[in-house]
């Protein structure tokens, strides 16, 4: 892996490229080079990179060679183009020899490639990448499409800079930076000022593999032996180990290539814990059942606020499963530097083409929420182990999400997913499992069920005891001092209802800035989108919560409304300039693909902190997280008159639980069973008084409260 930036119509370009070069530095320490339009320089020392401009623009290059070593940036001077990259090409001889290239590694096939065919065949590249590509006054700026090799922006009226981590260009005093859609490629035009953004298909689940099982089987473990074969180098390797069926997959078939490599585990010791953290047990059980080379990593639970310092503002991110998982990842990828390892592979992956999670358990469609986890894993996971293995000078390699076996793998039929064992339970992933026997994996490490690393390497539980310990009132604040931005600005859909609030609570407490309320102000009193019960006070609802609202009209027909969502969406962007949208759908796949699909055409990221909790889970969140919601709209067989105006507490919640024996009713009324309205919240600085309300019903079972008049109190 390598660090990239590019500056253009800025003053002083050449000396932001510099200072971005400077904060990305771990990126690569073999060679570092700025191009400013007339001359090259690349040096080993960064400080004797000359910053004087010649033109308007500056692209800067932080090299890590695995592929020979071949300083950037690159330029064609026949061509007038120029390429900063940072990628890994692994067909890259082919193309070259295919194509009639002269490349010698993958940064000069990819020049090659782009100056010939510009983006229109990037499929044709197997491999991973981020790049900034110049040709006269057209810049290019893609990446892969899952994501791995990470890429920001920002523009502004005066011009566009680019750079691999965000906190880069935060140096440069940018405030409205970008992570890139990697479904989207950037034309910039430096004479304009201009940005223009070009879609790229994604992967398809259909048509499903109509193979037989061991067909299927035989072409997967092809594909996923491939996989890791081509990630190989000569380099010195390591790999991040958990003892669990995805490390310990890519471990047994790395020995049986006889590919040198070493098995790296962190741990947390904690002297008043005598049980071992239970990834270490397996890590240690499997490395001698297999023997391999195992390096394992502990420290001591008071030395880890030292390490946040360093790492939370690293991943500029203080979300508590992000931090979890990244202190177990950094502390291996420690060790494997100091052992002077060049590359880490990961098992990152594996459970969103095999479906590993619960939300894959819960779901109708099982292929559809496996494609759904990869379009967040950029934002999710990629940004997060790329910066934690760079900054121990390491390129990290991901084999589960090689782009032929993803494409492959999401086609697979789910019942070879996802297997009912005797015992009824449901077995995660049964097909990589059955592949891991068939090579002589053991059974019993086959089949060792999916544990997540904030819980197997118990990171999640020691930050819970420090939090504690230094009284704090949950994990996010005793993270938050390590990195006091906001994690990202986010829109909230809000209906002024339970499940819209909560989420946004949520959202609130793992460090996001809420900058806007989005209401659909709806005409039709049965939207299949939208809530009208309870609307007369959505602007006290905002003034209580201090957040700004906007309200778009629609006339609240079936998927036309969904225009009048993405006005508003794309209104809040523009205004308060958000990175992306929350919402509170738990089970309902109609409401969250069609706010996804919006979310995807704005490229603004979706946040659904609520999907796939259980009604009763959710349900209890809510009561005894100090909310004060009332039921203001009935539709349901059970659910009168009675029940409007009623407070959502744990004796109603009884009764809804009995009407669900009874009837079959959704207990967090997500089906349009029963709607709601929040009075007060730990979001709210002041809490509503309804002052004058009405009943109006339609039917026994079908009614709404009218409000007709309410004010504002101090808590």
């Amino acid at each position: 892996m390598c660090g990239i930036t590019a500056i253009f119509n800025f003053k002083e370009p050449t000396a932001k490229a510099a200072q971005a070069l400077k904060v990305m530095q771990n990126r690569g320490q073999d060679y570092y080079g700025i191009y400013n339009g007339t001359t090259l320089q690349t040096t080993k020392d960064l400080s004797q990179l000359d910053t004087k401009d010649s033109t308007n623009f500056a692209l800067g290059h932080c090299l890590h060679a695995i592929v020979g070593t071949v300083p950037q940036p690159l330029i064609n001077k026949e061509q007038n183009s120029q390429l900063i990259a940072n990628c890994e090409i692994y067909n890259w001889q082919e193309l070259n020899k295919k194509h009639g290239f002269n490349a010698a590694n993958d940064a000069e096939l990819l020049h090659s490639f782009l100056d010939k065919f510009k983006t229109k065949n990037l499929n044709e590249l197997d491999g991973v990448f981020a790049f900034v590509y110049k040709q006269n006054n057209q810049i290019t700026i893609a990446r892969d499409i899952l994501g791995i090799k990470p890429i920001h922006y920002a523009i502004n009226s005066e011009g566009l800079a680019v750079a691999s981590e965000q906190k880069a260009l935060k140096e440069l005093n940018f405030i409205d930076i970008h992570e890139l859609n990697p479904r989207i490629i950037l034309t910039y035009n430096q004479e304009t000022n201009t940005l223009k953004e070009t879609k790229r298909p994604f992967f398809k689940i259909e048509p499903e593999h109509q193979e037989s099982k061991e067909e299927i089987q035989t072409q997967t473990q092809f594909l996923l032996d491939n996989a890791i074969k081509k990630r190989t180098t000569n380099k010195k390797i390591a790999l991040l180990f958990s003892g669990g069926i995805d490390s310990t997959y890519i471990a047994h078939e790395l020995k049986r290539q006889g590919i040198d490599f070493t098995c790296y585990t962190a741990a947390i010791n904690d002297p008043n814990s005598p049980v071992e953290p239970e990834d270490l047990v397996w890590a240690k059980r499997v490395a001698k059942e297999l023997d391999l080379k195992l390096v394992i990593k502990q420290i001591n639970i008071n030395k880890i606020p030292e390490i946040l310092n360093h790492l939370v503002p690293l991943i500029e991110d203080s979300n508590v499963v992000k931090v979890s998982v990244a202190l177990t990842f950094y502390l291996a990828s420690q060790a494997a530097k100091e052992d002077n390892c060049r590359v880490i592979f990961s098992g990152l992956g594996s459970e969103e083409i095999f479906a590993g999670y619960q939300r894959h358990k819960d779901s109708q469609n099982i292929n559809k929420e496996c494609l759904a986890g990869l379009r967040k894993i950029y934002e999710r996971d990629l940004y997060r182990d790329d910066v934690l293995t760079m900054d121990n000078l390491l390129e990290l390699r991901i084999p589960f999400l090689d782009h032929k076996l993803v494409n492959y793998a999401l086609k697979i039929p789910e019942l070879m997913k996802l297997v009912a064992t005797e015992s009824e339970e449901i077995r995660t992933k049964d097909i990589l499992r059955q592949i891991a026997l068939k090579k002589g994996i053991p059974t019993d490490i086959s089949m060792r069920k999916k544990r997540a690393a904030q819980y197997g390497s118990r990171t999640q539980q020691a930050l819970k005891k420090l939090s504690k310990k230094d009284n704090h009132k949950s994990i996010s604040n005793f993270l938050h001092q390590f990195y006091k931005e906001a994690n990202l600005k986010l829109g909230v859909l809000f209906s002024g209802g339970k499940d819209s609030t909560r989420a946004a609570e949520i959202m609130h407490n793992q460090n996001y800035q809420l900058s806007c309320l989005i209401y659909l102000k709806s005409k039709n009193d049965y939207s299949y989108m939208f809530q009208s019960a309870g609307s007369e006070i959505i602007d006290l609802q905002s003034e209580a919560m201090q957040i700004p609202l906007i309200t778009q009209l629609t006339e609240g027909k079936k998927e036309t409304e969904l225009e009048d969502l993405k006005v508003a969406i794309q209104t809040a962007k523009d205004q308060h300039q958000i990175e992306g949208i929350v919402c509170g759908a738990l089970f309902s796949n109609y409401q969250r693909d069609r706010i996804e699909k919006i979310c995807e055409e704005l490229n603004l990221k979706m946040f659904a902190p609520l999907w796939h909790k259980s009604q009763l889970q959710h349900m209890n969140e809510v009561i005894n997280s100090g909310t004060e919601a009332i039921i203001t709209a009935v539709a349901a067989d059970g659910l009168n008159q009675s029940f409007l105006g009623r407070t959502i507490n744990q004796n109603l919640l009884t009764e809804l639980q009995q009407l669900n024996k009874k009837v079959g009713l959704n207990i967090a009324g997500e089906g349009g069973e029963f709607e709601s309205l929040v009075l007060n919240s730990p979001l709210f600085h002041q809490r509503i008084i309804l002052q004058e309300t009405t009943n109006e019903m339609d039917s026994e079972y079908s009614g709404k409260l009218l409000i007709k008049k309410a004010k504002l109190k101090e808590k």
